[in-house]
């Protein structure tokens, strides 16, 4: 896919793709949504896509991960998604999106892992009711 992009976007991306798998030897990259390249790695880090005028790197919860690099740039109004818009003359900072890739990895494992469950509090017995005859009008 990345070879059919001729021009700065193809570089972009080829960049991209490379410090996304370097990351971590566990992650796994697939294509999904009609061909969009998927990273994952105990779960959905990031997709990418090639538009007009710019590579996006949409972070699947991009909005609970760290960023002390800025590199999200691009839906930052939602409370799940952040992404990194790249546009031509835009430089990939490859240590900044390890350091990303790796804290949405970590992300991910730690909803994953399994929480301790509280004990059901006991029931508090409660005390028999009697049983009390109504009394029915007749007529």
């Amino acid at each position: 896919m990345i070879a059919d992009i001729p021009d700065w976007r193809g570089k972009t991306f080829a960049a991209v793709r490379k410090a996304i798998c370097d990351a971590d030897p566990a992650i796994v990259e697939t294509w999904k949504w009609m061909g969009s390249p998927v990273w994952e790695c105990d779960g959905i880090i990031a997709v990418a896509n090639a538009h007009k005028g710019k590579v996006k790197v949409t972070f699947d919860y991009g909005a609970r991960l760290p960023d002390p690099d800025k590199l999200f740039n691009a839906s930052l109004e939602g409370n799940q998604r952040r992404a990194i818009d790249l546009f031509e003359g835009d430089k990939v900072n490859a240590r900044a999106l390890k350091d990303l890739v790796r804290a949405a990895i970590a992300f991910n494992r730690a909803k994953k892992k399994p929480t301790a469950k509280k004990a059901p509090a006991a029931k508090k017995a409660t005390p028999a009711r009697k049983k009390t005859a109504r009394k029915t009008k007749t007529s």
